[in-house]
């Protein structure tokens, strides 16, 4: 894949999406870590996501107010870019690299009108049971 790094004002901050899969390929690395995720076939929004226990100390971002408006990508790829948050800010949240194989689940954002490439902003992941606020450092 070939395209140049942008900035988070790209971001259709209006729409949170929700997606699930299997991750494919892994780049642990700087300016964030970057996953391609292979989206779940039949993706639906988990019914309890608005009522999870979100990390107190991501508050600035909302994680349930989030969950609340997430949506499903209109679009029907189903191989999208994750970008994740810098290596610091992972190793913070004590996140080990995630290796292809795993499955996890996104809340982020993806450009406006869904134009472009199939890229996730991520603002919360899920990966065993957990929930890990990327916006934000942990208490």
């Amino acid at each position: 894949m070939a395209w140049a790094h942008h900035g988070w004002s790209s971001f259709d901050t209006d729409r949170p999406l929700w997606l699930e899969g299997r991750v494919t390929k892994s780049s642990w690395r700087n300016p964030h870590a970057e996953l391609e995720l292979e989206v779940t076939q039949g993706l639906r929004l988990p019914p309890d996501l608005a009522s999870r226990t979100w990390p107190a100390q991501s508050a600035a971002v909302d994680g349930r107010a989030l969950a609340a408006r997430a949506a499903l990508p209109r679009r029907t790829d189903r191989r999208w870019t994750i970008e994740l948050a810098p290596l610091s800010r992972l190793e913070a949240w004590k996140v080990a690299e995630i290796k292809p194989g795993a499955t996890i689940g996104m809340l982020g954002y993806t450009f406006k009108d869904e134009k472009g490439e199939a890229v996730l902003r991520a603002e919360y992941l899920f990966l065993d049971g957990r929930i890990y606020g990327l916006r934000s450092s942990p208490a």
